[in-house]
């Protein structure tokens, strides 16, 4: 249901010193443009390859998800229309404590995406005689790639200095190429080039459950993510309380609908001599197969080839390069504002919410999201490796999204919501629930490695507050460290002994090399991970909603949101 409303009376919009000047379609765009990146050009493969036909499943079950968790920040974003809203939310309802372990998630999402863009657009660009060894067979760059990385992120940097309005009108132009080549694709391998054979055994061996549930985090819901994009720029559109929901909602479907008949038209499009020749669907993962070696770096290049469309495989190459770029590019802008926004809670020095007087952006969040995004390329691993940790920090921090609904319903229950989610006392923990799983199938080994990149971030807002770095940190509000510490080590127990990401890839000594090589050892099965891990998500959400902070709090934390007229 819709409910169109004002801010509330007597007051104004604040805005934060940034330029309010993208409409719906800069937000429309700047989501549409996240969505679509290099996922529709590996994530149909990569799927393929762990669940045969059965990928598409993957797509449906991920595609219910996301669509929830969107739905539930369309409603946040409309109601709390600030830069950076995503890592904001969970602050304004849980106080400084959850809003820095949320916002640091948020941050860490937003600034991996970038570096994985730019790896899938040298990854593309290998089957190019020129850039053949800008990147290995064992899957990292070296060389000329090295370089190109370099180049390509601080590039990103600098048309990100230029401003807000700028960039808006370059995402437009590269959204509308970014749709229209992938539906072209879609058509063309449709009609002409269609094997309906390859759907004939959409149930194998390789597509069981579990294969299914393994596609979400080996690339689906990655695919899927960046609706939130309108959420993060919300503190510089012109009309948030009316465009940010609109604009989430209508990117996120667009985006599901392409990405399902991305999967059917790339499984239907495969030459089934060539499927068969390489052992299935499962054998066509082999990437040091010489004779697979374009197929992995460059899947729909090599499909068109195959299929004697030259033309369109010339075009999809040309894409390779517009359409990681231009989601890289939006993402390094949605770091900065994320940086931006924890700033403002306090949580990071003030110098990332230190605006140029005449780009009106903020210059040193948006130098430091492009370093960041450069140590996520260290070593410089493979798209495939990268989007597992990716996937799980995206849906840890919109986890937050889901709880934060539920307490401000409470909190503040005659707040004007411009978008209203109806059912929501069910959908916010279902959201929950849907979000910890994304996390379960991404694994022990992801898991663990989450936790420690949570733990540095931890360090380095304790630094801030150290040598008081923000003269607005607040003091930290330790009510919500029993929830979530509770619900991290929760999930770590249920992984240990869990069916997804056996093995372990951080190391340690003694007892903690011991522990660490053997999580995910499938102790409890399939059900029991499934079953236990929505059953500790429902319980920590509901003892999250019991440790909201009271309105008169709430009130403090969103002063920043609303200015009163004078």
């Amino acid at each position: 249901m819709t409910q169109l409303a004002e801010a509330p009376e007597g007051s104004r919009l604040t805005d934060e010193g940034l330029d309010r000047g993208v409409g719906f379609f800069g937000l429309l765009w700047s989501s549409e443009t996240s969505l679509i990146g290099s996922g529709w050009l590996f994530g149909a493969l990569t799927a393929a390859v762990i669940a045969g036909p059965s990928a598409i499943i993957g797509w449906v079950l991920a595609g219910v998800i996301i669509a929830v968790l969107a739905l539930i920040h369309a409603e946040l974003g409309g109601v709390f229309p600030v830069t950076g809203g995503t890592s904001r939310f969970p602050h304004y309802a849980f106080g400084s404590f959850a809003g820095a372990t949320f916002g640091w998630a948020s941050y860490l999402q937003a600034a991996s995406v970038a570096p994985v863009e730019v790896l899938a657009t040298i990854q593309y660009a290998s089957n190019w005689s020129f850039a053949k060894n800008w990147y290995s067979a064992s899957g990292t760059l070296h060389g000329v790639g090295i370089a190109v990385a370099v180049g390509l992120t601080f590039l990103f940097a600098i048309l990100n200095i230029v401003g807000i309005r700028w960039l808006a009108r370059v995402s437009n132009a590269i959204t509308i190429w970014k749709v229209v080549i992938p539906v072209l694709t879609i058509l063309i391998l449709l009609i002409g080039h269609f094997h309906s054979q390859n759907f004939h055994t959409f149930f194998t061996p390789t597509s069981s459950v579990k294969a299914i549930l393994d596609t979400l985090p080996a690339g689906v819901v990655f695919s899927l993510l960046g609706f939130e994009q309108a959420v993060q720029l919300a503190g510089e559109a012109r009309n948030p309380q009316k465009d940010v929901a609109r604009a989430v909602i209508v990117s996120l479907v667009i985006g599901v609908i392409i990405y399902l008949l991305v999967q059917v038209a790339f499984i239907g499009a495969m030459d089934p001599s060539f499927l068969s020749a390489h052992g299935g669907w499962l054998g066509l993962g082999n990437a040091s197969n010489p004779a697979l070696t374009n197929l992995n770096n460059g899947p729909f290049w090599t499909v068109a080839s195959m299929a004697g469309i030259g033309w369109l495989a010339a075009v999809l190459r040309i894409d390779a390069v517009i359409s990681p770029s231009g989601t890289a590019l939006i993402y390094q802008t949605s770091t900065s504002r994320l940086s931006f926004g924890m700033s403002r809670n306090g949580f990071v020095p003030e110098l990332f919410e230190k605006v140029d007087s005449h780009t009106r952006v903020p210059v040193f969040g948006i130098i430091v999201a492009a370093i960041v995004g450069l140590l996520f390329l260290l070593p410089f691993p493979s798209w495939n490796k990268l989007v597992g940790v990716v996937t799980s920090a995206s849906v840890l921090m919109y986890a937050a999204a889901p709880l934060a609904l539920g307490a401000l319903r409470k909190q503040k229950p005659d707040l004007p919501r411009p978008y209203r989610l109806r059912g929501a006392a069910f959908w916010a923990p279902a959201g929950f629930v849907g979000a910890t799983w994304v996390i379960v199938f991404s694994g022990w080994q992801t898991y663990t490695t989450l936790i420690v990149a949570m733990l540095i971030g931890y360090a380095l807002i304790w630094l801030s507050y150290a040598f008081k770095m923000n003269r607005r940190a607040p003091a930290m509000d330790w009510q919500a460290l029993p929830w979530l510490a509770g619900y991290f080590l929760g999930l770590l127990v249920i992984l240990y002994f869990g069916s997804f990401g056996a093995g372990g890839i951080i190391g340690g000594i003694g007892v903690f090399a011991h522990v660490l090589d053997h999580g995910g050892n499938d102790a409890i099965g399939l059900a029991g991970t499934l079953l236990l891990s929505a059953a500790w998500a429902v319980v920590c959400y509901f003892w999250a909603i019991s440790r909201r902070l009271p309105e008169t709090e709430v009130d403090k934390y969103v002063d920043d949101v609303y200015a009163t007229e004078e």
